[in-house]
Order: structure tokens, then C-alpha cells, then sequence
């Protein structure tokens, strides 16, 4: 049997990234290179020329004279984490395929919980802004789906309190295989939901495949080209061909979940879901994922903990 490319691809190993990553200074050389690619740039002026203060860690504009650190205007702002334990946690958070809990980062990195739960959530953030760009388009599988599981004495099926409402997207290529990957949190399966959701994250007269639920002529609304192929709610509907990725995906997202996590999923739950769907379109290049995520959280803007504790909409 033909080994899959993809799962027995290289990736990063440990060795690799302490040789590129290992040390405070290493993971300040890369940090400057994303974050000013063409030399120094003041954040206040715009002016390019500066100086280093060494004994502070700060550059000094030579026109304005306002200094900056590295680390100010970023994810990374007024951490009091050293950078080598931050390029850790987000080797960590990639390089494992069913992720890791907030309690084994806290375990592996040597910190508090409390300061491996905002590592982990400033960096879930920074995937989910970054996956919120592209648009899936073409040909795309669509299943609707919870979080959270039975509990018992109360409602089950849909509406039942303590799940959370989501759907799963799949991108395909010509040669009907997975491309990219969509997740989104729904207030609840409306029409109106699905057609809002549609318009910020799928491409108008994409070919859209989903089941006979209700909602989904949403997709119509939004200007897709929606078919329905109607496979009812015993066990076997999951083995329809239409909905294979998508299927696949979700069952492995679940798997993933299910022995990773231990949450309720009702309040960040979108950040949860953005982390699996980060890692999964970028599968095709596991070695880059440490140095693309870190290029983003670089140049994101600070996101403190008041900040990531509030509600959803």
C-alpha cells in the first residue's frame, strides 16, 4: 500500500526548530524580518532611519524619537513571557495533529495556566482573524453539525442546551479531492444565518452541495448555485458520496476534540474551530506553519485579556 504524501510528509522536527528558534535572540532576528521586512520603519512617523538602544531593547526613531520595542503594536505586546517560550507554544499548537490542551501547554512550557490560557487564545485569535480572509469557491461540500454533547435530563436533538451550532465547508478540486476548509459558528440553522455567512466567506455562483435542511437555501439567497441531495437522519446518510470530505473532516475534527479538549465549547468556541481549520489548510506544509503563524501574529495587533474574554455576538 502507497504511503499518503501528506501524512508522511517531514514537517518540523525539534532538533530543526531549536536550531532556528532555540534561543531569546534567534526568535528576535525572525520577529524583526516579518515585522520590518526593508529595515526599521517607526511606527508613529513612518520614518526609516533608527538606532537600537541595546540596554533597553527598544529603537529610537532618529526624526520623531519614539521608541518602540519589537514586541510593541503586536500579539506579542507587554508579554512577560521570554519570545523562545512563545515560538514554543506555537510549535506546540502546530506541529500536533489533534492539537493540545491549555493544561499540556501550561505542562510542556513551564508557566501558569493562566498564562498558557492567554498564549493559547491570543494565538487562536490571530488564526481566526487570518482565516477570516479567503473565500471558498468552485465546487463545495456543506454539512451542518454541534459542539458539545448529550447531557443528561434535558432536550436532545437540535436546540438541546449546550451544544453549539456550526457548519463545515469544503472546498474541492477538479479532481474532487479536499482543498480548503471553512468552519463557522451559527447563532442557530436560519436561513438568514446561513445566507450572511455565505456572503462573507464563500464566492457568489460557487456550486454549493448541501443536505435537504431548511436552511441551507440560504446559499441560493447569497447568490451560489445550490443543490440538495437529500439523505435523511439514519446512521448511513454519512456514508453518502456527496458529503465523503466533508464527512471525513468533521468525524476528524470530533476525534480530534473529543481527546484534546475538555471545554465548553459555548463561549470561544469559534477560536477552537478556527486553530483545527488553520492547521488542516495548511497541512500541505507542515515545516512553514511555526514561521507563517508567527509572521501573522507579528504583524496583529495587541489582543489583552479583557479583550479576549468578551462576550460573542
Amino acid at each position: 500500500m502507497s504511503r499518503n504524501k501528506i501524512q508522511f510528509q517531514k514537517g518540523l522536527s525539534l532538533v530543526e526548530f531549536q536550531e532556528l528558534y532555540g534561543t531569546d535572540e534567534d526568535c528576535r532576528a525572525a520577529l524583526f524580518k516579518w515585522r520590518w521586512p526593508s529595515g526599521y520603519v517607526c511606527p508613529m512617523c513612518g520614518y526609516d532611519k533608527g538606532c537600537e538602544i541595546k540596554c533597553r531593547k527598544v529603537y529610537q526613531c532618529h526624526r520623531c524619537h519614539h521608541q518602540t520595542s519589537l514586541t510593541a503594536g503586536t500579539v506579542f505586546d507587554s508579554t512577560k513571557l521570554p519570545l523562545s517560550v512563545w515560538f514554543l507554544g506555537m510549535y506546540i499548537m502546530t506541529q500536533s495533529k489533534n492539537g493540545v490542551s491549555i493544561m499540556e501547554m501550561m505542562r510542556q512550557l513551564g508557566i501558569s495556566y493562566n498564562a498558557a490560557w492567554r498564549m493559547r487564545h491570543k494565538l487562536m485569535q490571530v488564526m481566526y482573524e487570518r482565516e477570516s480572509i479567503n473565500k471558498l469557491k468552485k465546487q463545495i461540500e456543506v454539512d451542518d453539525s454541534y459542539l458539545g454533547g448529550q447531557r443528561s435530563g434535558t432536550k436532545r436533538g437540535r436546540g438541546a442546551p449546550g451544544k453549539v451550532p456550526f457548519i463545515a465547508a469544503v472546498e474541492k478540486n477538479k479532481e474532487g479531492h479536499p482543498v480548503y476548509l471553512k468552519l463557522g459558528r451559527l447563532a442557530a440553522f436560519r436561513k438568514e444565518e446561513i445566507e450572511y455567512w455565505c456572503e462573507q466567506n464563500v464566492v457568489s455562483g460557487s456550486k454549493v452541495v448541501t443536505d435537504g435542511l431548511n436552511c441551507f437555501k440560504g446559499f441560493a439567497s447569497a447568490g451560489c448555485l445550490h443543490s440538495v441531495k437529500r439523505v435523511g437522519s439514519h446512521k448511513q446518510a454519512v456514508m453518502e458520496p456527496a458529503f465523503h470530505w466533508v464527512n471525513t473532516i468533521l468525524g476528524n475534527l470530533k476525534n480530534s476534540f473529543r481527546g484534546t479538549h475538555h471545554v465548553v465549547f459555548a463561549t470561544y468556541s469559534h477560536r477552537y474551530l478556527a486553530e483545527f481549520q488553520y492547521r488542516f489548510n495548511r497541512r500541505f506544509d507542515l515545516s512553514s506553519m511555526v514561521s507563517r503563524l508567527a509572521y501573522v501574529a507579528v504583524n496583529t495587533s495587541p489582543r489583552p485579556e479583557w479583550l479576549l474574554k468578551l462576550a460573542e455576538i
